[in-house]
This record gives structure tokens, C-alpha cells and sequence, in this order.
């Protein structure tokens, strides 16, 4: 899949992130939101983030910045092969100071509304950590349902799976 351009919301902009968004995927990837549901991916430098941008965020997941103020508060998007799931998955994630305003929600919505109908994707999944039960009630809020407990490779825990 490739990124498309832009999309907007009511409060937001998706937008293909760029090196020049190293700094944001920094201190994203290193937060502790980040680490606990997700997980610990290493990257420490803005060379190791740059890399990872080219490497995975630029192949699936959006920017989401806060408009009018322009400052990245999150990523969200399809990732279209995940090891262990039938479909591609709708991720997201978003800096603490940034939660409970209703980003995550407002943008996955959009992006599952793309995977959709310009991707064509008759089911989309979703996985989160057993205890985010915040991430859990987006999922269930933009239409997915909870499907159940599963072992994905490279995850340590089970993982609550969702799908459309």
C-alpha cells in the first residue's frame, strides 16, 4: 500500500510523515504508552527514527497533526500484513499528553472509512494489549467488535483481537 495524501477531519490532518518528523517519531516510540502497548522498538537517535519512518511509517501509517496549531499529536493507519492476523489492521497511537480528547477515534475513523472504500478492505482487524481498555473502546466506538484472546508471534502476552 502506499500512503495517499492528505486527509482532514473536523480537528485533524493525516499526512504521510517525512524525515523531517524524526523528532515527533522519537519521542513517540519512547513513550511510555508507546513501550507498554506496544512495545520497546529500540529506536534511541533521530538517525534510528528517520529509519524507522522509511522503513514502517511511511508504508502505513499517517501523521495525525492537530490543525491549527500544526503539531503531531499521533500516528494512525493500516498495516496491511501483520504475522499471525488474516486481514490488514488498523493501529494507532498517540502521545499521553495528547489522550482523551478523542484523536484516536476521530482519525482511525477516517482511515478505516479509506480502507474501505478506496481500499476495498471487506474486513479490517485491530489488536490491543489485554489492559488498553482505552484503545479498546476506540475500536469498538468506530464499529469493530472483539472477537477474542490470541497469541501473535513476537508478543509476549496475548493479544484482544477485534475485526469489522
Amino acid at each position: 500500500m502506499s500512503l495517499t495524501p492528505t486527509f482532514t477531519t473536523e480537528r485533524l490532518s493525516l499526512t504521510p510523515p517525512t524525515a523531517e518528523d524524526a523528532a515527533f517519531v522519537l519521542e513517540l516510540l519512547n513513550d511510555p504508552g508507546w513501550i507498554a502497548n506496544i512495545g520497546d522498538r529500540g529506536v534511541r537517535t533521530l538517525d534510528d527514527a528517520r529509519a524507522y519512518i522509511a522503513d514502517r511509517f511511511s508504508k502505513s501509517l499517517w501523521l495525525v497533526v492537530r490543525d491549527g496549531a500544526g503539531e503531531p499529536v499521533g500516528m494512525c493507519g493500516i498495516v496491511q500484513q501483520r504475522d499471525g492476523l488474516d486481514s490488514p489492521d488498523i493501529g494507532y497511537a498517540f502521545l499521553a499528553r495528547h489522550s482523551g480528547k478523542g484523536y484516536a477515534t476521530e482519525s482511525a475513523r477516517v482511515v478505516l472509512k479509506h480502507a474501505r472504500e478506496t481500499l476495498g478492505l471487506a474486513k479490517v482487524a485491530a489488536i490491543t494489549s489485554p489492559d488498553n481498555t482505552a484503545s479498546q473502546r476506540v475500536l469498538e466506538k468506530i464499529g469493530l467488535r472483539f472477537v477474542q484472546m490470541m497469541d501473535l508471534p513476537g508478543h509476549d502476552e496475548p493479544s484482544a483481537y477485534f475485526t469489522t
